[in-house]
């Protein structure tokens, strides 16, 4: 086992002491610190200690990837510091006092939807496997209808999907009242009153709308229509915060001896008769603006420029946490159109960003300190979690964030004015084919390889030409030379 006692001891000290401090924990593979005042701690020193592998900032914390012994660092770091660990979650509430108010706005926005994203991933993943069962045409028609079998699997997988997306609003209001720290089981109940089988499907509401057939319940002097908001967002997050709120507002005026009766009766029952009356046809009206202004980007005479703008820009807007507003967007495209064109070119980022660092691997190897951080964090990367390699690597020499950025955005320009689409959020790396409609395979391959090779070949040129280069950064790094003929 290896002794970072005096590894400890130079972070402590680097950090800013034990004084700077406000919080400390650790994950899978980095230290995670609120420090007082960020500008103390010397990141240059603490990026020299053997033990540390690479640093970077993030939603108001500073991290300091280990590796994976980073609980035995940690255990010398709370011993020689004498500050206790806190919960992540306590981290994360110390952490807003380095935030401003839209890097909170994007922080809550964030935990809301991290919890659903691996249920999201795994009903795209299905999806797609059932479009390939049940939508690709080969000489004597499609494999469900040739084989009994897979027919029965396309069936029962649609029990997984509608599971996951049509009652997709239950996962949002029971992750907001996770997040808000209120009773879950509301969140839940709010979310299943959205979705209800009493309710019309969401799906067909403008069908009978049209035909003058919606349901609704009667009032005598008023009436309230019995429409659903299966796989609809904003209407759900509208009336989860709502009843959050409410909650809270409530346990503040209501005696402790009566509360567990009526501050859930009295945040539950309004919280439904608002998001059926007003929430619910607001946040649906915004969400089909949102959706109608993104979806005419892309399909525009200028949807090549859309592609190629937000190819480019995505990855920046992972440095500021802005992308987690994506994933509502997507879903929202993917309600209302039956797709989105805007996931694919998320996964594309992720791999361009990927082949950055696969470009550092190459001109650098033999570093081995280096490598520690650089060879997982592509493969991490290029299975579609970007930040070890953006914050590890590519950010921290600049030149491999660039030539990421320029590589994604070309692969975006090409799917977008390819029209390549996604059934829903998938795997946001090279196994992010799997979720693309059947037909645009070839398509998004072909994305896929403009997003690998122009990010390595442009981050070679940039070091060997020292463009985009801080001065300095690459000194130490052993440079592979190659011909110049």
């Amino acid at each position: 086992m290896p002794d970072f006692k005096q590894d400890a001891k130079d972070l402590l000290e680097h950090v800013g002491g034990p004084d700077n401090i406000s919080a400390v924990t650790h994950c899978a593979t980095r230290m995670r610190f609120v420090l007082n005042d960020p500008d103390a701690a010397d990141v240059k020193k603490i990026e020299d200690i053997p033990a540390v592998k690479g640093t970077f900032t993030q939603a108001g914390q500073f991290q300091v990837i280990i590796g994976n012994e980073v609980p035995t660092f940690y255990n010398e770091f709370t011993a020689v510091s004498g500050k206790e660990g806190v919960s992540k979650d306590e981290v994360k509430s110390a952490a807003k006092q380095n935030q401003n108010l839209a890097q909170r706005a994007m922080s809550v926005l964030a935990e809301i939807f991290s919890p659903l994203i691996p249920a999201i991933i795994v009903g795209g993943l299905i999806l797609g496997f059932r479009n390939v069962l049940g939508e690709i045409q080969f000489a004597n028609g499609t494999i469900v209808s040739n084989s009994q079998f897979w027919a029965g699997v396309n069936d029962f997988l649609w029990l997984i999907g509608e599971a996951i997306f049509h009652f997709l609003p239950v996962g949002i209001t029971w992750s907001v009242t996770r997040k808000m720290g209120t009773t879950q089981i509301l969140g839940i109940v709010l979310g299943l009153t959205l979705v209800s089988p009493q309710l019309l499907n969401a799906y067909g509401a403008a069908g009978a709308a049209a035909a003058g057939e919606v349901p609704f319940w009667d009032f005598g002097f008023f009436t309230i229509d019995k429409i659903g908001y299966q796989a609809q967002v904003i209407p759900a997050m509208l009336a989860g915060f709502t009843l959050v709120y409410l909650e809270k507002w409530l346990r503040k005026w209501i005696p402790q001896a009566i509360s567990m009766i009526f501050v859930p009766l009295f945040a539950l029952l309004p919280t439904v008769i608002i998001a059926h009356t007003v929430l619910g046809p607001i946040g649906w009206t915004i969400g089909d603006w949102i959706s109608d202004v993104v979806y005419a980007g892309i399909t525009s005479s200028f949807s090549w420029l859309f592609g190629l703008l937000f190819g480019t820009f995505y990855s920046p807007l992972v440095i500021t946490g802005l992308h987690h507003m994506t994933n509502a967007i997507d879903l929202q495209l993917q309600n209302a159109f039956d797709g989105t064109q805007l996931w694919p070119m998320i996964a594309l980022s992720n791999i361009a960003q990927g082949s950055a660092v696969l470009a550092i691997i190459f001109m650098h190897r033999g570093n081995k300190k280096e490598e520690q951080v650089s060879i997982p964090a592509m493969i991490s990367c290029y299975l579609g979690v970007t930040e070890p390699a953006m914050f590890g690597i590519n950010i921290k020499y600049i030149y491999p964030f660039i030539a990421a950025m320029i590589g994604s955005g070309i692969a975006g320009l090409f799917s977008v004015a390819t029209g390549v689409t996604a059934i829903t959020i998938g795997v946001g790396g090279l196994p992010g084919i799997l979720s693309i409609y059947p037909e645009h395979y070839i398509t998004f391959a072909i994305s896929m390889v403009i997003a690998i090779v122009i990010p390595f070949l442009l981050t070679v040129f940039f070091e060997k030409k020292q463009l985009f280069v801080p001065k300095g950064d690459i000194e130490d790094a052993p440079v592979i030379e190659t011909s110049n003929k």
